[in-house]
């Protein structure tokens, strides 16, 4: 039994390295794979495949949102360096985590569930050890602002606009400016309640107030939606509509 996988990961690297592994497995054939997560999709929609190895962490769409978007959707392995996700994946339904780096003995040890569930039709136990134990669930995150830390919960965020070098968090009560990149803070915030809808904008999906066009109004702003990002924003929208 021969089974199809693409892997798709933001970092070329990570690919080669699933791209190696893979070669050694001989039930394994890896068709594809994918450093733009959006592409992929399209791909996968023409060309069903058996397994995805998906990384969580991307610019242009995170892992989690990649599941919500693809149905049906092929069984996912989850590879990451944040084992703060660890438990967000199994809620998914992913048949495995891999946290990066990747050794090949796990990797085995993860393809080899898919192998079982493909055969049997029967999906593996997946043993405690194999969930990393700290998973993070706090609503809270701390940014440095000048010479302070600076609490944050992720009920007061309206907002998260780019300012050049700097992000500046917005709040009913404050505009915190934090030297912060858009790829940690998104590590940061829960993929199932922000979304980034253009280069220099996250929101609270919470907190929209309207959509008008390709703009949203929230906090007595008109946040623009770009054509890389509408494409997300609009999937993960869908499933909060109520027809």
């Amino acid at each position: 039994m021969k089974i199809s996988c693409i892997a798709i990961d933001d970092e070329p690297l990570a690919l080669d390295i699933i791209r190696d592994y893979a070669s050694k497995v001989p039930y394994l054939e890896l068709v594809k794979t994918f450093t733009n997560p959006i592409e992929s999709l399209d791909y996968c929609k023409r060309n069903p495949v058996d397994l995805v190895f998906l990384d969580i962490q991307m610019d242009e769409l995170t892992g989690v949102q990649w599941m919500k978007i693809m149905n049906p959707r092929p069984l996912v392995i989850f590879t990451t360096a944040y084992d703060a996700f660890a438990l967000q994946g199994y809620e998914l339904d992913v048949l495995d985590y891999l946290l990066k780096p990747i050794s090949f003995e796990r990797f085995l040890k993860a393809v080899d569930k898919v192998y079982e569930k493909l055969k049997t039709g029967k999906t593996p136990v997946v043993t405690s050890p194999e969930i990393p134990a700290s998973t993070n669930q706090d609503e809270y995150f701390f940014v440095k602002t000048e010479f302070r830390l600076e609490k944050v919960t992720f009920d007061e965020i309206m907002y998260i606009e780019g300012m050049g070098d700097y992000l500046r968090i917005v709040t009913p009560q404050r505009r915190i400016m934090t030297l912060q990149s858009f790829k940690k803070m998104e590590e940061m915030l829960p993929p199932s309640r922000f979304c980034r809808v253009h280069k220099s904008y996250i929101i609270s999906m919470e907190k929209i107030e309207s959509i008008e066009r390709n703009r949203i109004r929230m906090a007595g702003q008109l946040i623009p939606i770009s054509d890389s990002y509408k494409k997300v924003f609009f999937h993960l929208l869908e499933n909060k509509k109520l027809e």
